[in-house]
């Protein structure tokens, strides 16, 4: 027999059924060989029977019609270990319904406020105007007042009972009785009459007056004034008008209104 060339498969005699070959590994072994003529058969069968175990069984739930749609959203990714959550972000606030008008308990609530203001307003203006229909008035004492009869008024006594009231001293010396203003010629604060020094002192600055009035002592720059004084002649009161006065530095003293004869 010839030399047949290395890798060949090796003849077989005719006439002769070629050999089964070995089973692979993870495949089963059949009993008996099979016959020559369905060894197509059996190849089919073997090839069946391979891609069978090969396969891996499926669950049941996938192989179940409601799994077998693909899901709409994609399934989120693990977060990594160690991630600290995403802090939750805050609810959006609820827009207002469109339409929504004020309630009824609101709408008394703002009228209630803005009749009140408008009370307060017309309340404002009603005293403001009567304000202005009564404005400040300085109530004085009348320049003009009966004093007494002259014999009420002894000779050399300065007489003090009106200065309280009218600011008025009424003096009867040199045989004249006059009437003098109890306002001191520096800066107008009120003297008093100091019998036991015979003179008129003023407290504020130190001011000193004769009882004629004449000015001796202090920072005053001129006597005291007098008022205007005479009798009435409904009565024959004296009566003195602090209304008109008369200065010595003007040489109104000597004026018959100045004085009445004692």
């Amino acid at each position: 027999m010839a030399d047949e060339p290395e890798g060949s498969p090796p003849s077989r005699p005719p006439g002769t059924a070629a050999p089964t070959p070995s089973p692979r590994e993870g495949e089963p072994v059949e009993a008996s060989a099979a016959p020559m003529g369905a060894t197509e058969g059996a190849r089919a069968e073997t090839g069946a029977a391979r891609t069978s175990i090969d396969r891996e069984p499926e669950s049941p739930a996938s192989t179940s019609p409601a799994n077998t749609t693909p899901s709409d959203k994609p399934i989120p990714a693990a977060p990594p270990p160690g991630a600290r959550p995403a802090a939750a972000k805050p609810a959006a606030a609820k827009p207002a319904a469109a339409g929504e008008g004020v309630t009824r308990r609101g709408f008394f609530s703002w009228a209630a406020v803005a009749w009140v203001g408008f009370t307060v307003a017309i309340g404002g203006c009603v005293s403001a105007m009567g304000r202005f229909m009564f404005p400040n008035v300085l109530f004085e004492p009348p320049t003009s007042f009966k004093a007494g009869d002259p014999k009420d008024f002894p000779q050399g006594v300065v007489d003090t009972r009106y200065v309280d009231r009218y600011g008025v001293w009424i003096v009867n010396d040199t045989g004249r009785i006059y009437a003098l203003i109890a306002i001191c010629t520096h800066l107008g604060c009120p003297p008093a009459w100091l019998d036991t020094q015979n003179k008129f002192k003023c407290p504020c600055h130190g001011s000193g007056y004769y009882k004629s009035g004449i000015n001796f002592e202090g920072p005053t720059p001129r006597p005291l004034e007098r008022a205007r004084i005479f009798i009435s002649p409904d009565d024959g009161q004296i009566v003195v008008d602090k209304a008109q006065k008369y200065q010595w530095e003007l040489g109104q003293w000597e004026d018959p209104n100045s004085y009445i004869p004692a």
